[in-house]
């Protein structure tokens, strides 16, 4: 499983401007609706919000990834987007999220859901990737970032 076959570009924020987690999720389902124009980016927020009410989705290392099921969803999509400040997450190492990959899988695709978010969780383990997602000014460099460590994993 490539991450490139559920993140396409144009849901790509090179920058989020939001300070809070339920703005952030708000930005984030904006990015996912272009990906998946049949489901309303308020659809999207909601699935990604009340997952997030269960338990935070804040990891360590500033990653953060919100996600949620939608029976609607054919197939997985994704977005992704850079807080160069920081936004509290209550990640579980207490530290401010800087990368946000939000993931809405169909209801049924458990084993496909769980694929994608370990694959996630193992690319931002890399120091040097998100160094330089922090330096990229623009989503088709964030993109193209992505794509080349996904191709290395």
């Amino acid at each position: 499983m490539r991450i490139t076959e559920f993140l396409k570009p144009e849901a790509v924020v090179a920058e989020l401007h939001s300070s809070s987690k339920s703005d952030v999720l708000k930005e984030l389902a904006q990015a996912l609706s272009k990906a998946a124009p049949q489901v309303s980016a308020e659809r999207l927020w909601s699935v990604l919000d009340e997952r997030e009410k269960i338990g935070s989705t804040g990891m360590e290392k500033g990653v953060a990834i919100p996600h949620g099921r939608l029976p609607e969803l054919a197939g997985l999509v994704a977005s992704f987007g850079v807080s160069r400040a920081g936004v509290n997450f209550e990640a579980r190492d207490a530290r401010p999220s800087q990368f946000f990959f939000a993931l809405v899988a169909p209801e049924n695709s458990a084993g496909v859901h769980l694929k994608a978010l370990s694959k996630i969780s193992r690319l931002f383990r890399s120091d040097s990737l998100r160094e330089a997602l922090l330096a990229a000014k623009t989503p088709e460099e964030i993109y193209a970032l992505i794509s080349q460590e996904d191709a290395r994993a």
